[in-house]
């Protein structure tokens, strides 16, 4: 495994196929490659989750009771039965060569495969005794293969993440085959770069991390192999930034102190928070500079970042430019329209027209400076400066330039629409667009790239935002800069049960009779026989018999765009009491007078998902409800629910919601396919993160193009793959 010039890097390593490693050849390497491990690289890269210390092991008999430990033995009888449909027992019986333990697992079939008799195994658990002899029960069970196997016997053995279709034990002599024969591993890193942040040498690095010689030198073999991964990352984000300052045109807005955002911020009937004016002074700086502005604003539900927004639009209209809003749904482009409409007349700048049937939201007297704005989705055009319009008219009108801002879904990028100048582009919810979808919407800049603010309500963990979004600044409003006001809301965990249902429908209907409203959300449109959870559909039909008194209706993303307007108009002019809705109310939902949230099977529902839910909820009535409906089956689910309970802060949340799920496909979030963090840990390793990325900042800065580093920029490329092809349109 020598390439020409005698040295074996990463990125010539990134070359070599896995089916090139002793013992991974054939059927093996395709279970490798299914997992994700293509490559020498990927392989080395595949790092252990834990390690046994076999030179300390206790045995079975001297193993402490009632605490956490590891005792290693063979598996000397295993089998399973079944006590009632949903519940199966498996019981084993463990060997060590002097003492035996009974294990028992619940409903972890797989067991009885895994662990056939004669399979060395490590057990990880609390150890017992009862009735006179040891037991442990739901241990970790790590397959050690063969007894008296030298990579495992007298010594620090590691545990790596298991492949299907390869057994431990091949994967582990595989790895151990790879590393002999790819050391020394070629380090791109400077020498004073790793004696500045005491690293270690990546070679003894990779060696100590698969096959360490004693359990202390796994943790720096690991942070060198941490900082590797996230400086390549942030290596070719700096890239990416430097080249959107480079080398794209942008629009040199003017600031005006007496222009529409002064006009707007004088005419508001409420006054701005710290932390808008903030912002809007970060989000106006960048607009003033040469280069394209590309900023990320997190802000948690109902935190004001509408008025950010329109501040940005409007300091483009200022100078003869538009705006535009692109949303992932009609629900939320809609909800915009009128949010931005409302705004704007609330401030005195919008002509006087009623809007959408939903009685005066402007002014009656006409503005000097009247700010047109437009709504264009897949199925509906207006405009708050026109009783009716067409879609080809208001096409037609963006061109020309009449329409200052407009609101809509992907109907903004689709062919054939043209923007007279396109100044600023703001795209909300931005998870739910692909990259390319953003790069359209900006694209369709004519002389100049205009101006990118990406908007979340979903709470992002700072060391999430700098990995995954390490290219744009960031601004956000935390919960302690949210505009005052707004009711709290008492989150309550209830079994589902009689009794509980009998006391949210009594919730219900005490605040129907106050005049106010309430959700009820189910995971599903239509009833299931695979999913036992409530479906919408059924769930209103129910609930219209529970609740003969009360007005209920429905609404779910497989109902005709007409039908969904129509559904939400009557709920938002309380023409309905209890609106029973699927997911799509998860965003752009803002209901004056809903003050009860009842989400049934929450334990299905993802931690995020279930914090927009909840902020659908009234921001000016109150006191506000939300229980959450569930028989959690999992530790996940258990702790995702007393999470909400505990907390209604989302940033709090979004760390949790990292703790409880790991860090999973972190890029997920900006583009499928591209590379996990395979290594590092967001949580855990934050002060690396924060190394690398000053690091790798500070070359970028000293050496714009890598030419003085072409190991860096070789690596970057092999190794990040397509994701580098991404960062470099993103």
């Amino acid at each position: 495994m020598t390439p020409d010039n005698g040295e074996r890097t990463l990125a010539y390593l990134s070359t070599i196929p896995v089916s090139r490693v002793k013992g991974l050849t054939g059927k093996r390497a395709s279970a490798l490659n299914a997992a994700g491990i293509e490559n020498v690289a990927d392989l080395l890269l595949h790092v252990p989750r834990r390690y046994i210390d076999r030179s300390t092991t206790a045995t079975i008999a001297d193993a402490p009771l009632g605490e956490e430990v590891t005792v290693v033995g063979t598996v000397h009888d295993i089998n399973m039965r079944r006590v009632r449909r949903n519940l199966a027992i498996i019981n084993a019986t463990i060997f060590d060569g002097e003492t035996y333990l009974f294990v028992t697992w619940f409903n972890q079939t797989f067991r009885e495969r895994q662990l056939p008799p004669g399979t060395e195994v490590a057990l990880s658990g609390k150890l017992e005794r009862r009735r006179g002899r040891l037991e442990m029960k739901t241990p970790e069970a790590d397959v050690l293969d063969r007894p008296g196997e030298s990579l495992t016997t007298g010594r620090v053995v590691p545990v790596h993440p298991g492949v299907k279709g390869v057994s431990p034990g091949y994967l582990r002599r595989g790895i151990h085959n790879a590393v002999r024969r790819s050391l020394p591993v070629g380090d791109p890193i400077p020498v004073e770069m790793r004696d500045r942040l005491g690293l270690m040498d990546r070679s003894a690095a990779v060696a100590a991390v698969h096959f360490p010689e004693s359990i202390e030198e796994v943790a720096p073999a690991r942070d060198r192999l941490v900082f590797d991964e996230f400086f390549r990352l942030e290596v070719a984000l700096a890239l990416q930034k430097r080249r959107q300052i480079d080398e794209a045109v942008g629009i040199s807005h003017v600031r005006a102190a007496d222009g529409l955002v002064a006009e707007m911020t004088k005419g508001l009937p409420f006054a701005l928070t710290a932390a808008q004016q903030r912002v809007i002074d970060e989000v106006q700086s960048d607009m003033t500079r040469p280069h394209p502005m590309h900023r990320l604003l997190l802000g948690d539900v109902g935190s004001g970042k509408t008025v950010v927004a329109v501040a940005a639009m409007l300091t483009a209209v200022d100078g003869g430019h538009q705006g535009a809003v692109m949303a992932p749904t009609e629900v939320l482009a809609v909800q915009h329209f009128l949010s931005i409409g409302g705004l704007l007349a609330g401030a005195g700048m919008a002509p006087p027209l009623e809007a959408r049937g939903m009685g005066s939201l402007f002014t009656q007297t006409e503005p000097e400076r009247p700010v047109k704005l437009a709504l264009l989705t897949g199925s509906n055009a207006e405009a708050n400066y026109r009783d009716s319009i067409t879609r080809a008219e208001l096409v037609d009108e963006i061109a020309a330039g009449t329409v200052d801002i407009v609101v809509g879904t992907h109907a903004l990028i689709q062919e054939g629409l043209h923007f007279h100048r396109l100044g600023v582009a703001v795209v909300d919810e931005q998870h739910r667009f692909g990259v390319h979808q953003r790069v359209e919407l900006r694209e369709k800049g004519v002389d100049a790239e205009p101006d990118l603010l990406i908007m979340t309500a979903t709470p992002i963990p700072r060391t999430l935002s700098m990995t995954l979004y390490g290219d744009l600044d960031v601004s956000s409003i935390a919960r302690d800069e949210m505009p005052p006001g707004r009711p709290e809301v008492e989150t309550v965990a209830l079994a589902k049960s009689p009794a509980a249902e009998k006391r949210w429908l009594q919730r219900i209907r005490d605040e129907a009779a106050a005049g106010n409203q309430s959700f009820v959300v189910c995971p599903l449109v239509e009833d299931s026989l695979k999913v036992e959870a409530a479906s919408a559909t059924a769930e209103r039909e129910r609930l219209v018999g529970l609740l003969p008194e009360l007005r209920v209706g429905l609404l779910h993303g497989q109902m005709i765009p007409a039908d969904k307007a129509s559904v939400m108009a009557a709920f938002r002019d309380r023409e309905l009491d209890v609106l029973v809705a699927t997911t799509v109310i998860e965003v752009g939902i803002d209901i004056p007078h809903s003050t009860v949230m009842v989400i049934e099977d929450a334990d299905r529902f993802g931690l995020s998902q279930l914090h927009q839910l909840r902020g659908r909820l009234s921001r000016g009535v109150g006191p506000n409800y939300c229980f959450l409906v569930a028989d959690p089956t999992t530790t996940e689910s258990e702790a995702r629910l007393a999470a909400m309970v505990a907390s209604d802060d989302g940033f709090v949340l979004a760390e949790e919601d990292l703790r409880i799920r790991g860090q999973g496909t972190v890029f997920g979030a900006r583009q499928a396919g591209t590379a996990d963090l395979r290594i590092a840990d967001l949580l855990r390793d934050t002060q690396l993160l924060i190394d690398a990325r000053r690091e790798a900042f500070a070359l970028v800065a000293a050496d714009p193009d890598l030419s003085d580093s072409p190991a860096v920029a070789t690596e970057v490329q092999a190794l990040l793959g397509d994701a580098v092809a991404w960062l470099f349109v993103s």
